[in-house]
Formats: C-alpha cells, sequence, structure tokens
C-alpha cells in the first residue's frame, strides 16, 4: 500500500471562539436529559398546572358568571409556588449526577485538559439545570400570563400589573440558582448520583423540620429563614408584593440566600481541579 505523506499541514476546520465551550457541555447535557423518556414525563407532568391555570383563565374570559377565576398577581405567585415541588425533584433528576458522574468517571481531568477552564465547565453544567428548571417555572409562567392577554383581548392587566413580569422572572432566577448551585456544590463532593440526591432531599427537608419544631416549640415565625423553602416563600412575597408570611425581614432572607449560593459557589472552586502532575 502507498503512504500518503504525513508532513504538516494547517489546520481546515473552524475555531471556536475562546470562552465558549461552556455551550458544548449545555447542549449536550440537555439532549442527554431529552433522551430520557421517565424525565420527558416528568416534564409533562410539570406542565399540567399550567393547563389546568389554561383552563381557568378560558373560563374567567368568556363566561362572566366564572368571574370568580379572574387571576391576579397573587394567582402568578402562587402557581410559581405550587411549581417548587417539581423544582425540587428536577432539580434531584437533572442535577445529581452532572459533577458526580464526572468524578466518578475520573472525566475532570479530561475535560480541563481541553483548552475549558473551570469556570466554563462549571457553566456549562449549570446550563443543563438551570435550562430544565426555567422550563417548569418561568417558561409556563409567562405562558399563562400571555393566554390571559390573549383570551382576555387585551393588554388590561399588564397594565395594572406591570409588575408582574418581571416579578415572575426575577423570583423564578431566585429559585433556579438557588437550586442550582447548591446541587452542583453538593454533586461536586460525591462519586455517587443517588447520594448527592438523598443529600439534597435530605438538607431541605431537614432545614423545613428543624424550622417546624423550633415553631412549635417557641411559637413565632422568627426563625423562618433556618428553613430553605421559607426564605423563598418570603421573598416570592415581596417581589410579587403580597404581605410576608413570616415575621422576619426580607433582608435576612435575601443574606441567607446569597450566602448559600456564595459558598456553593466556594466548595465548586475548590472541588472542580484537574489532577496535577508533578514532576
Amino acid at each position: 500500500m502507498p503512504i500518503h505523506d504525513q508532513s504538516y499541514r494547517r489546520y481546515g476546520g473552524t475555531r471556536s471562539r475562546p470562552g465558549s465551550g461552556w455551550s458544548v457541555i449545555t447542549l449536550a447535557g440537555i439532549r442527554t436529559m431529552l433522551g430520557r423518556r421517565r424525565f420527558l414525563v416528568l416534564l409533562l407532568v410539570a406542565w399540567l398546572p399550567c393547563l389546568v391555570r389554561a383552563v381557568q383563565i378560558y373560563l374567567a374570559a368568556n363566561f362572566p358568571q366564572a368571574s370568580i377565576l379572574e387571576l391576579s398577581a397573587e394567582t402568578y405567585r402562587e402557581f410559581l409556588e405550587q411549581q417548587g415541588l417539581f423544582l425540587f425533584f428536577i432539580t434531584i433528576y437533572v442535577g445529581a449526577g452532572l459533577i458526580a458522574s464526572d468524578r466518578r468517571a475520573h472525566a475532570l481531568q479530561l475535560y480541563l485538559s481541553k483548552p475549558l477552564s473551570r469556570a466554563e465547565y462549571v457553566i456549562g453544567k449549570l446550563g443543563v439545570l438551570m435550562a430544565f428548571l426555567l422550563l417548569v417555572t418561568w417558561a409556563p409562567a409567562m405562558t399563562l400570563l400571555l393566554l390571559q392577554v390573549l383570551f382576555e383581548g387585551s393588554f388590561e392587566f399588564l397594565r395594572t400589573n406591570m409588575f408582574v413580569v418581571p416579578a415572575i422572572t426575577l423570583f423564578a432566577l431566585i429559585e433556579v440558582l438557588l437550586a442550582s448551585f447548591t446541587m452542583l456544590a453538593l454533586s461536586s463532593l460525591s462519586t455517587s448520583p443517588r447520594y448527592v440526591g438523598v443529600l439534597y432531599a435530605g438538607a431541605v427537608l431537614f432545614t423545613d423540620t428543624i424550622y417546624g419544631v423550633l415553631h412549635v416549640a417557641f411559637g413565632g415565625t422568627r426563625l423562618a429563614w433556618i428553613s430553605f423553602q421559607a426564605n423563598l416563600a418570603l421573598l416570592g412575597d415581596v417581589v410579587f408584593r403580597q404581605p410576608p408570611r413570616y415575621d422576619v425581614p426580607w433582608a435576612v432572607s435575601l443574606i441567607v440566600v446569597v450566602g448559600l449560593i456564595a459558598v456553593s459557589i466556594s466548595v465548586l472552586e475548590k472541588r472542580v481541579r484537574g489532577i496535577e502532575v508533578v514532576t
């Protein structure tokens, strides 16, 4: 067989822009999750409350006797709170193995041996989880808002409630960022996705339980900042201009949420590292 010339050749392909490597990780992760039938079923179930609310909007807009079903800013607040259950399950299903699986397969050193920074790796993994969490929180809420405008045939609701759109966006981002960073940090601590899922569920449920015990023991809601869910609920009340349900300054809950995200980033900075070879 003839041997072809193997001398140097100029690279003829396209070069990706520096700092765009995270998008490859995000798109690959999204495609992987969409290829799982059980996960698709979970996503469909997560959109069922949106379907129910859409029927409610249609009835309120077309039948005067159903005016009691009209949506308000509080309704969108309640809807996002209801979606918190699906946010919890999807966070575990999608996020538990995002870094833990790479650690188990010793893939971190492979990722970081490429022209890919740790920040790009983390952002890529973060993008996978955030995309699906926004898909079951922000996306259905905005869909309902659009349907309300279409069914009513006017922008009257938006004119009288201009803060609803930024409120939906801001609160959804707070929920998603807290869940995503917390889960990624826990995922970086282990090589077992199952253990990470149990750890995340335990952290959320344990803080709620501790607050419940303290509430019964001392009365009042001044210690609500201990609970993950209570902090989010309080911030949601403030964002949607509803009466706060806890006797805790909203700034305290905001500090707790920001602190948890900062701690998670610190954990990721320490745990997401390639293996150093000493010569």
